[in-house]
């Protein structure tokens, strides 16, 4: 399926980019923006839940967000590396959907498989606009590509104050009840140890030097570009 989106985020699993980015998603679609997420695995290594079970939870929380399209690529959970052919699979995902700004997670992080899934995708947004690259698509020439924390808070190079769709944000994360929720999970894992509320806390850490409640923090490896230095407004 093809729908042009305005942003597209990648994520290792279901669950990476409402963690990370859940607030600014919500954001982006109340403004009108066509939004879409794609997992690159159906997160078949969890130790709680099942793929199924996890699929049902994924879409629960692209319902509360708005998403425009959610997709899974059906990559191998922990056999996430950067080969031509997974490559080639997130630069199809790409060229369907034509985004103009993508997010992938922060390249570095306790998870091997968000580390890979930045990699794949710094790749990817350098392949989509190739031409002579899987020429059966036309080629994508990505205006932006942000990454967004997960486990890990590296250097925050831009803010997004997401004070007002913190509750959004919370509805989504409590989607996913077989990974966050301790009642129901047989493993013991970092998920369900008080996970979602570090997520709060870090939150609202990123937004305290700007005096802001909640604020998602994301960085970028490319000058971001600024048409005017503006004050704030009082």
């Amino acid at each position: 399926m093809s729908e042009q989106l305005d942003i597209l985020i990648f994520g290792a699993h279901a669950d990476d980019a409402e963690i990370g980015m859940a607030g600014t998603i919500a954001k982006h679609v109340a403004a009108g923006y066509k939004v879409g997420i794609c997992d690159l695995t159906e997160a078949e290594m969890s130790s709680n839940g099942t793929v199924e079970l996890r699929k049902q939870e994924a879409q629960a929380a692209a319902d509360v967000l708005g998403l425009t399209i959610r997709t899974n690529l059906g990559l191998p959970d922990r056999g996430l590396f950067v080969t031509p052919e997974i490559i080639a699979a997130v630069t199809s995902e790409i060229r369907r959907h034509k985004p103009k700004i993508i997010f992938a997670p922060y390249w570095e992080d306790r998870h091997p498989d968000h580390v890979m899934c930045s990699k794949i995708v710094e790749e990817a947004v350098f392949n989509a606009k190739l031409r002579r690259y899987m020429p059966e698509l036309p080629p994508v020439n990505v205006q932006q590509l942000y990454f967004y924390f997960i486990n890990d808070l590296g250097q925050t190079d831009l803010i997004v104050d997401v004070t007002e769709q913190y509750e959004v944000k919370e509805r989504a994360l409590s989607c996913y009840e077989s990974q966050f929720s301790s009642a129901s999970s047989a493993v013991v894992t970092p998920l369900n140890q008080g996970y979602v509320e570090r997520v709060k806390a870090r939150d609202s850490l990123v937004g305290q030097r700007q005096l802001i409640p909640y604020a998602e923090g994301f960085a970028v490896k490319s000058p971001y570009l600024v048409q005017l230095f503006k004050p704030k407004e009082a």
